[in-house]
């Protein structure tokens, strides 16, 4: 009878925290279909903060539909076709190799990245992450798969531009994260400087503060968070961070990061900048920038920190 109450009380336990866990993963890392916007449709994130340049944002939209590019697609390590769409500002250019953010895309999130690049003489290879915009897949990892894939970027990168090509790898959010854990890894030498622009430090710092600014126990739920990746997921949210991972790097990183971020903390690329293990590394911090608007709001000086810091290095 005793054994009876424990082994059911045992298996409430277990229905419950599997339950739990896979509402976490449904809610943090489950990515629906994605639907394809028509030729007159716009996709600006949610937020106040952005209406101010939802004029900006539709005009770099429209740039990148009307310029000439190149549609690329690889295999994910697991299979599964990632794509990206390359604009070509000049050949044998500095070719950027950028990520987009959290629940984002490419167009959505890296347009005014085109621009940025050609305004520094540099291609742009815009990509969508796994489980986001045209690429496969339905699983957003936070940078932990997406590592993955963002290596195997850069080597079809090197393919089909030349072993002699210069890459930049360039995140903002998410792919902020993503980039700097692919840092840490053995990179091939065409890899001169990774753009980290307002990362977080770790996907358990980042996923605990958002659980906290909802008004949720983060130390009590976070571990059903983290059991969800695992099971549901498959794969350890807690394999490696991108703090973990800039210990390590020897290529040059510049953080930028807005001071009035209010969902990934300034503070966050802060603690990067100094964790840093690169001979050359910069933190510039934009006044008044909300959360991935360092550019928007201070193109000028965006601009003026990447050549200098281009400069310094030497690539």
């Amino acid at each position: 009878m005793i054994l009876g109450i424990i082994l059911g009380v045992l298996l409430f336990i277990v229905v419950v925290t599997l339950i739990t866990a896979y509402i976490c993963y449904r809610m943090v890392f489950y990515s629906p279909e994605r639907r394809v916007l028509g030729e007159d449709e716009y996709e600006i994130p949610e937020g106040d903060i952005y209406e101010v340049f939802r004029e900006d944002m539709i005009n770099w939209t429209k740039m990148t539909r009307s310029y000439p590019y190149e549609e690329m697609e690889i295999r994910s390590f697991d299979g599964l076709t990632l794509r990206g769409r390359y604009y070509e500002c000049q050949k044998g250019a500095i070719t950027e190799l950028l990520f987009h953010g959290y629940q984002g895309n490419a167009e959505r999130d890296l347009s005014g990245g085109v621009e940025r690049c050609f305004s520094l003489g540099r291609n742009a290879l815009i990509i969508d992450h796994r489980a986001s915009g045209r690429s496969d897949g339905n699983v957003i990892s936070f940078g932990i798969n997406e590592k993955r894939d963002c290596i195997s970027w850069i080597e079809y990168a090197i393919s089909r531009f030349g072993s002699d090509v210069k890459l930049v790898i360039t995140g903002i959010s998410m792919g902020a994260a993503t980039v700097m854990m692919a840092a840490g890894e053995k990179l091939p030498k065409n890899v001169v400087c990774v753009l980290a622009d307002c990362g977080y430090s770790s996907a358990r710092e980042i996923i605990k503060k958002v659980i906290t600014d909802m008004k949720l126990p983060a130390n009590t739920i976070y571990p059903f968070v983290r059991l969800g990746a695992s099971l549901f997921g498959h794969f350890s949210l807690e394999e490696t961070s991108p703090i973990e991972a800039v210990k390590k790097s020897s290529i040059p990183i510049i953080f930028i990061h807005g001071d009035t971020d209010a969902f990934v903390p300034h503070s966050m690329s802060v603690k990067l900048h100094e964790a840093c293990a690169s001979e050359h590394k910069k933190l510039v911090t934009v006044n008044g920038a909300g959360h991935g608007l360092a550019f928007p709001v201070d193109k000028e000086g965006y601009l003026k920190a990447l050549r200098d810091f281009q400069n310094e290095c030497g690539f």
